[in-house]
């Protein structure tokens, strides 16, 4: 399976809040936490409605304005999007969110998003949160060198989040004369 990352145009939005919401759907069901798909659609399902398309394309336009400050990358499978990751860079770097469909995990694609971002944060530190039950997301982070904080949140009143970081990196970590840590 060939997956090419590139920065995604505004028409790829609708790709993206469908994309969002099909993640949502095979990923976060989780009974004890009472997030099921009628939840997921409730409160994720607007990724996908004509408002959510409007929010992605005037992200990725931003995104395109302004590199320096938005990250967003999407992973093309043939001509269809199977996954994406974006981030921001205000008083911190945030990552997030990053998202494959099912079929893409496990190829290498995250890895290489993963890659591209830290790339762009230059040795920065980074956040996100994840949810605390996508243990194989969790495993992920923590092998770029992310940490839980300690933070929690639940998540519109259901979904368990943890806050994960990634100190800041050598400069010679960054480009100047060394190995990335990838």
């Amino acid at each position: 399976m060939t997956h090419v990352i590139e920065v995604p145009a505004p028409d790829d939005a609708a790709s993206l809040g469908a994309l969002q919401l099909t993640v949502w759907l095979q990923t976060y069901p989780n009974e004890e936490a009472g997030v099921d798909e009628a939840w997921i659609r409730e409160h994720r399902g607007s990724s996908a409605s004509a408002e959510g398309i409007a929010r992605w394309r005037e992200f990725i336009e931003t995104a395109g304005r302004r590199p320096d400050l938005l990250f967003c990358r999407a992973v093309r499978s043939g001509t269809e999007i199977v996954g994406f990751l974006c981030g921001r860079r205000d008083e911190v770097v945030t990552l997030g969110p990053m998202y494959l469909l099912e079929q893409a995990r496990g190829h290498g694609a995250g890895g290489r998003l993963m890659g591209e971002f830290l790339a762009w944060a230059e040795g920065a530190p980074i956040f996100l949160w994840v949810t605390e039950y996508n243990e194989r997301a969790v495993r992920f982070y923590e092998m770029y060198g992310f940490e839980a904080t300690g933070e929690r949140e639940l998540w519109r009143g259901r979904l368990p989040n943890v806050r994960m970081a990634r100190a800041c990196t050598p400069s010679v970590e960054r480009g100047h004369g060394g190995s990335s840590d990838i």
